[in-house]
């Protein structure tokens, strides 16, 4: 049986997964819904059964898809979700979940109380990096983390306007507080710093912050800090360094680099991690079995919750739990 997927979003994700899936045997690409007929129109080219709609509801009357993808700015984020719970759709959603945590609390209620499928684009865990760090790490003594993402500011309006992204701790950066619950575990509490530097002297209209670090103690008593910044040129380095008893593992993202007393030694990316997160989605679907899906939407919740308690601590000054 062909399982219909519609997508939500034009952006350069929505292709990234539209490919992905126009590959996959018995998947079949049926709808892009735009902010407008003409985006809508300039999505749908190359995959010849998918259709170009401007409006959800529309776009689920009448294609009635078997699942759908969310690539929206976190601005964007509700009654588009709210929609697919109530027809019982199941749904992968890119992430953050929002700006703040209101929105995807009320979605989290929705999504538990019917128990619908769900997953989100926390693609990290799907490397080859992250599943090998896992293995590693469980035979490890976990001592601290340090995280960071640092590189330049993207160039779209919503990312640079603090109600469009949540800034970029909670749009960016949550990939990399993901990680670190996927490895070390939950968060108890978090301090941050946040400070605007540069970016609203050279853009207009920059009401993010440009410079933030993070400090969070774990529920394991491990302690961790991730830092980033938007501020400089261009991208220079993500990831996150773990540190154990017997040495340090280093999980970026294109590999894994673990280094021990007498020696280092690396482990390149090498299966494309959006297709492993899409392959659980769709086998999920299509069987009811989701214990492939790496990050469901109750999972990524939990994620939210720290980024946006980074941002109530670096406003207030004040530590905050979680």
């Amino acid at each position: 049986m062909t399982l219909n997927v519609g997508i939500i979003g034009t952006g350069w994700f929505s292709k990234v997964h539209a490919d992905i899936l126009s590959k996959m045997e018995g998947v079949s690409v049926k709808a892009f819904v735009g902010t407008s007929q003409e985006k809508a129109e300039k999505a749908v080219q190359g995959y010849p059964s998918a259709k170009a709609y401007t409006d959800v509801a529309q776009m689920l009357d009448e294609t009635k898809p078997d699942a759908v993808y969310i690539c929206v700015p976190p601005f964007a984020h509700g009654e588009i979700e709210r929609q697919l719970v109530d027809r019982k759709i199941p749904f992968l959603v890119e992430k953050p979940l929002g700006v703040s945590k209101e929105v995807p609390q009320d979605i989290l209620k929705r999504v538990t109380d019917s128990g619908l499928i769900t997953s989100a684009g926390y693609h990290f865990r799907y490397t080859d990096a992250a599943l090998k760090a896992a293995e590693i790490l469980r035979e490890r003594k976990i001592g601290m983390a340090l995280g960071y993402w640092m590189g330049d500011m993207p160039q779209v309006y919503w990312w640079r306007k603090q109600e469009g992204s949540g800034g970029q701790f909670i749009e960016q950066t949550t990939h990399i507080v993901d990680l670190l619950r996927y490895l070390l575990g939950e968060v108890d509490e978090v301090y941050a710093a946040f400070a605007q530097r540069a970016m609203h002297e050279i853009h207009d209209g920059v009401t993010v912050h440009d410079v933030g670090t993070v400090t969070m103690k774990l529920k394991s008593g491990a302690v961790a800090t991730i830092s980033n910044t938007c501020m400089l040129p261009e991208s220079e380095q993500v990831g996150l360094t773990i540190y154990t008893e017997q040495g340090s593992v280093d999980v970026k993202s294109d590999k894994l680099i673990v280094q021990e007393k007498g020696g280092l030694a690396e482990y390149p990316n090498g299966a494309n991690p959006y297709q492993r997160e899409s392959e659980a989605f769709i086998h999920a679907v299509r069987t009811g079995d989701t214990s492939r899906i790496l990050s469901s939407y109750e999972d990524a919740f939990k994620t939210m919750e720290i980024t946006y308690a980074a941002l109530r601590s670096a406003e207030t000054g004040m530590p905050v739990k979680i």
